[in-house]
C-alpha cells in the first residue's frame, strides 16, 4: 500500500536503499549527504529493512575508502550501498571496476553534480556520472522525485537478477533537493519483488574460510582478454531484466516506465533525446507545443548503460526526420558529448536515417533549462543550417555556438500557484517554506513542488524559495519566472535585486520592513513603486523582525513570515493553517525544549496583528524618485562581472566575460556593500578603553581602529567621533565600522573588555550613513607616522587587514583567524 509523502529526491532514494541494504559505507559530499543522514536517522530510530534488521552505516575517511568498504562488504555477503557525487564519485572509480568485474550486485545512488574544472561547482550536471560509463556499472537515470523512488526500486531489484552492479543517478540539487508530494512504496510491497533464492545465492558466495575461494587474481596476456569477455552475456541480459523489473514496479504502483520513454505527438517529425530532470522540462514543453499543433516529441532515457539500440529505435516514432540530442556535460576535444555519440551510433547500427541529427549542451552547473530553451532546440532543427554541438541557455560570443531564444514559453499547467520568497541565509525562510510545502502537500489534494536556490555566502547570503502547487502534476524543474506571490524578507533587497521581476498583474507582494507608507516613498526604488501600481498588486507589509525579537527569537523571522504567507495567499483556511504550523513547530523544535516551541508559537500568534495592507497612491504608477542602490567606485571587473552576479543577473553574462582558466582578481568583496545586518554595533567613545579586542574578534574585519593627527581629525566628515589616543601622544583614536559590510553577529559586543560596554547593537538604519562615511574616510588615510608594536593585539589592529569582508556566516568561528592576519603582516 502506497502512502503520500512530501519529500525531496535524496529522501526518496534513501527510502529504497535502506530497505535493500545491510550496510551503507559512506563519506559525505554535497548534494548527496542527506541520503546518508536520513538513513542514519532512521537506523537510530530502529527502522527495520527487508531483511529484518537495521541498516549499518559506516562513515569512512574518504569516498575512496567508502568504495573500498563497499567492495569488501559485498565480498563478505552483505548487500551494500553508498551515496555520493562529483569528485567523490571519481574517487570510487577504481573500486567500481573491481565490483563490476567480480559481478557483485549493488547500487550506488548518485546525486549527479558538476566536477571541479576551471572552478568548483557544487551544483548539478552529468559530468561525474559520465566519467563512470565505462566502469561496467549499469546506469539508470531518474527525472523527478517520484521517479527517484520508483527507479531506485528497479535499480535494487535488477542487480540480483542480472549479477551486475547499478548506478542510479538523478540531478544534484534540482532533483536531490527538490521537494514534491509522491506516492511512497511500502516495504511490504517491495518484498514482493525480491527474488529470495537470489538473495540466498548471493550470501552463499561470500568469502568464508569454511569454504574458501579466490578472487582478485592476476592474469597474464594469455587469458586476461578471454576472461574479460566472459561477462558479455550478463550485460546483454540487463535491458530485458530492467524492462521486466519496470513492468513489475508498474503493476505494483500503477506508474509505468520503459528503458526509453517517449512523450509527444505519435506522428512527430522532430524529437529531442535527453535524460535527467531536463527530460521533465522537455515533456512539459512538448505538451505545450503539441497543443499548439506542432509535431514534436521527446525521448526520456532511463537505462543509459547498457545502451539498448533496439529499445531506442522502438521508442522513436517512424515519422521522425529530425533529432536533437541534449547532454548535461561537456567533454572538451571529443567529437560530441556521450549521449549524442551513443544516439549517432545507435541510429547508424540500426540503419535508421534522419534528415537532421545534431547534439548540444545544456544545464551545466545547474544552469537553468526551461521550456523556452526546449523550443529553441526545436527551432534550430528547422533552421536552414542547424547548429551542431550547440549550447542553449547561455550567450556564447566566443565560438558562437549558442542558440538564440525566442519569446518566453509559459508551459506550466493552468491553475498552478507560483510563489517566490527572497530570504537571508539563516533567517529561517528556507526552513519555514519547507514546512509550508509539506503542510500544503500533506493536508490538501494538491500537487506540490518546492526548490531553493542559494548564493555562495551560506548564512547571510540570499536565498530564493520557489514554491508551486496546483491540481495537476507539476513537471517544472526550473525556477519560477512568472509568480502569483512574491515575499521579500529583507528590506535591503529592495534596492539590490529586481525582486518583483515576473510578478503577474494582480499578484501579491509581501514585504518585511519597519517602514510606514510615508517612509516607503523614499525607502522603495521608483521602479518597484511603478511595478506595484501598474500591476495592481495587493501589497502587504509586516515588521517581522520586531515581532520575532519581541518573543525572543532574535533574527529568526521565519514563523512570522510563514504566518503572513498563509494569511495573504489564502492557499488554505488560515485557522487550519495555524494549527498545522504549530504542529510543524512542535515537530521541528521539540528537541530544543518547550521554551523554543512556545516562542515560535507566540510568533505565529502575533504575526497577523502586525500584518498591514499598504494602500499605495495611484501616483506610484509614474514614480520617478525613490531609494537607489549603494554603489562605490570599483574596478572594471567588479562592475562588469561581479556586480551583475550579485544582482542575480549572472545568467546574462556572455562567455567572453570570463578568463578561460577561471582566474579572477582578488579583493572584490570590499565593493559589495551588502547591508544585510538589521543591527550593527555603535561605538560609545566615552566608555572605550582602546584595547582593540572588538576589532581582533570581528570575523569580517568591519571594525577598525584608526589613529589620526589633528589635521586629519579636522577634515573628518560630520558625525565622525574620536578621542585622545592612549599611548600615542598628539594623536586621536577612533573605532570605525563599515556598517554596509557588517553581518550583525555581535561578537564585538561580547568581546568588549570595558567595564561598561563601549559597543551596543542598534538598528542599522540609525547609524549606517554616518558610520559608513567615517569608515570610508579613515580607510583612505595613510598609515600613521607613529611607532606601533605590531606584535601585540592592540598594535596589530592598526594594520590594514590582509583578509576582509569574507562571505562566511555571521560570527563564523573559522574566519576570525583570518581577521587577525594583520598580526601576521608584522611577522612578514
Amino acid at each position: 500500500m502506497s502512502v503520500k509523502m512530501t519529500v525531496d529526491g535524496n529522501t526518496a532514494a534513501a527510502h529504497v536503499a535502506y530497505a535493500f541494504s545491510d550496510v551503507a559505507a559512506i563519506y559525505p559530499i554535497t548534494p548527496s549527504s542527506p541520503m546518508a543522514e536520513v538513513s542514519d536517522e532512521w537506523a537510530a530510530h530502529d527502522r527495520i529493512n527487508l531483511f529484518g534488521q537495521k541498516l549499518r552505516i559506516a562513515e569512512m575517511q574518504s569516498e575512496a575508502g567508502a568504495a573500498g568498504a563497499v567492495h569488501g562488504s559485498l565480498a563478505g555477503g552483505a548487500f551494500t550501498t553508498t551515496f555520493t557525487a562529483s569528485q567523490g564519485l571519481l574517487l570510487m572509480i577504481p573500486n567500481m571496476y573491481k565490483i563490476s568485474g567480480e559481478l557483485l550486485p549493488c547500487v550506488f545512488h548518485v546525486s549527479a553534480r558538476a566536477l571541479a574544472a576551471h572552478a568548483l561547482s557544487i551544483f548539478g550536471d552529468h559530468s561525474d556520472v559520465m566519467a563512470c560509463r565505462q566502469t561496467g556499472f549499469a546506469m539508470l537515470a531518474s527525472d523527478s522525485v517520484q521517479e527517484v523512488m520508483d527507479l531506485a526500486l528497479v535499480a535494487h531489484v535488477a542487480p540480483l537478477r542480472a549479477g551486475v552492479p547499478f548506478l542510479q543517478f538523478f540531478d544534484g540539487f534540482r532533483t536531490s533537493h527538490e521537494i514534491q508530494k509522491i506516492d511512497a512504496i511500502d516495504y511490504e510491497d517491495m518484498k514482493k519483488l525480491v527474488d529470495w533464492d537470489k538473495v540466498k545465492a548471493f550470501r552463499a558466495r561470500a568469502l568464508n574460510p569454511e569454504h574458501p575461494h579466490q578472487t582478485g587474481t592476476a592474469q597474464n596476456p594469455d587469458i586476461y582478454f578471454q576472461n574479460r569477455e566472459a561477462a558479455n552475456k550478463f550485460y546483454n541480459a540487463v535491458p530485458a531484466i530492467v524492462e521486466e523489473a519496470m513492468k513489475q514496479v508498474g503493476e505494483l504502483t500503477g506508474r509505468h516506465y520503459k528503458l526509453f520513454d517517449y512523450v509527444g505527438a505519435p506522428d512527430a517529425e522532430k524529437v529531442v533525446v535527453l535524460m535527467g530532470s531536463g527530460a521533465d522540462c522537455a515533456e512539459e514543453a512538448v505538451d505545450y507545443l503539441v497543443s499548439k499543433g506542432e509535431k514534436v516529441g521527446a525521448v526520456k532515457v532511463h537505462l543509459y548503460r547498457p545502451f539498448s539500440v533496439e529499445h531506442l529505435m522502438a521508442a522513436l516514432p517512424a515519422t521522425v526526420r529530425k533529432v536533437a540530442v541534449l547532454d548535461r556535460t561537456k567533454e572538451p576535444g571529443s567529437l560530441g558529448e556521450p549521449l549524442y555519440e551513443d544516439v549517432v551510433t545507435a541510429l547508424r547500427e540500426a540503419g535508421r536515417k534522419v534528415d537532421v541529427l545534431v547534439g548540444g549542451r545544456y544545464g551545466l552547473g545547474s544552469k537553468e533549462f526551461t521550456p523556452t530553451m526546449v523550443k529553441a532546440v526545436f527551432d534550430n532543427l528547422d533552421a536552414a543550417r542547424p547548429i551542431n554541438h550547440f549550447t542553449v541557455g547561455i550567450v556564447d560570443d566566443v565560438t558562437n555556438l549558442s542558440l538564440p531564444l525566442g519569446e518566453t514559453v509559459d508551459a506550466a499547467p493552468s491553475g498552478t500557484f507560483r510563489a517566490k520568497f527572497f530570504g537571508l541565509g539563516s533567517d529561517g525562510t528556507v526552513g519555514a517554506n519547507k514546512n509550508s510545502i509539506k503542510i500544503i502537500g500533506n493536508h490538501t489534494d494538491k500537487y506540490v513542488q518546492a526548490y531553493f536556490s542559494y548564493d555562495s555566502k551560506k548564512s547571510g547570503g540570499i536565498t530564493v524559495s520557489h514554491l508551486r502547487f496546483g491540481d495537476k502534476p507539476i513537471r517544472s524543474p526550473y525556477l519560477i519566472d512568472t509568480a502569483d506571490f512574491i515575499a521579500c524578507h529583507n528590506p535591503s533587497y529592495v534596492t539590490r535585486y529586481n525582486v518583483l521581476d515576473g510578478i503577474r498583474d494582480g499578484g501579491i507582494f509581501l514585504l518585511n520592513s519597519p517602514w510606514t507608507l510615508e517612509e516607503m516613498e523614499t525607502a522603495l526604488p521608483a521602479a518597484m513603486k511603478r511595478t506595484i501600481a501598474r500591476k495592481h498588486l495587493r501589497f502587504y507589509n509586516i515588521n517581522a523582525l520586531e515581532i520575532a525579537r519581541g518573543v525572543g527569537l532574535g533574527n529568526r523571522i521565519n514563523m512570522v513570515c510563514q504566518a503572513a504567507f498563509f494569511k495573504t495567499a489564502a492557499v488554505i483556511n488560515y485557522a487550519d493553517a495555524e494549527v498545522y504550523m504549530k504542529e510543524m513547530v512542535k515537530k521541528t523544535f521539540s528537541k530544543k525544549g518547550d521554551k523554543i516551541v512556545n516562542m515560535n508559537n507566540a510568533a505565529i500568534d502575533n504575526a497577523i496583528s502586525g500584518l498591514v495592507e499598504i494602500k499605495y497612491p495611484a501616483s506610484w504608477a509614474d514614480a520617478t524618485t525613490g531609494a537607489v542602490p549603494v554603489r562605490v567606485e570599483a574596478t572594471e571587473y567588479f562592475n562588469e562581472v561581479i556586480h551583475p552576479i550579485l544582482a542575480q543577473e549572472g545568467d546574462k553574462l556572455p562567455v567572453s566575460a570570463f578568463d578561460p582558466s577561471g582566474t579572477v582578481p582578488t579583493g572584490t568583496t570590499k565593493y559589495e556593500k551588502r547591508g544585510i545586518a538589521a543591527f550593527v554595533p555603535k561605538w560609545i567613545k566615552e566608555k572605550c578603553i582602546q584595547c582593540n579586542q572588538c576589532s581582533f574578534v570581528c570575523p569580517h574585519a568591519v571594525l577598525r581602529p584608526v589613529l589620526l593627527n589633528a589635521e586629519q581629525t579636522a577634515a573628518a566628515p560630520a558625525g565622525f567621533e574620536c578621542k585622545p589616543a592612549t599611548g600615542f601622544a598628539g594623536m586621536n583614536y577612533a573605532m570605525t565600522m563599515s556598517a554596509l559590510d557588517c553581518t550583525g553577529c555581535g561578537n564585538c559586543v561580547n568581546a568588549c573588555m570595558a567595564k561598561e560596554k563601549a559597543l551596543v547593537m542598534v538598528p542599522a538604519e540609525e547609524i549606517t550613513e554616518t558610520a559608513q562615511a567615517g569608515f570610508d574616510y579613515a580607510d583612505k588615510l595613510p598609515a600613521p607616522d607613529v611607532k606601533i608594536n605590531k606584535a601585540t593585539v592592540k598594535g596589530s589592529q592598526f594594520l590594514k587587514p590582509l583578509f576582509e569582508f569574507s562571505g562566511a556566516c555571521a560570527g563564523c568561528g573559522e574566519t576570525p583567524s583570518s581577521s587577525s592576519s594583520r598580526s601576521c603582516s608584522a611577522i612578514a
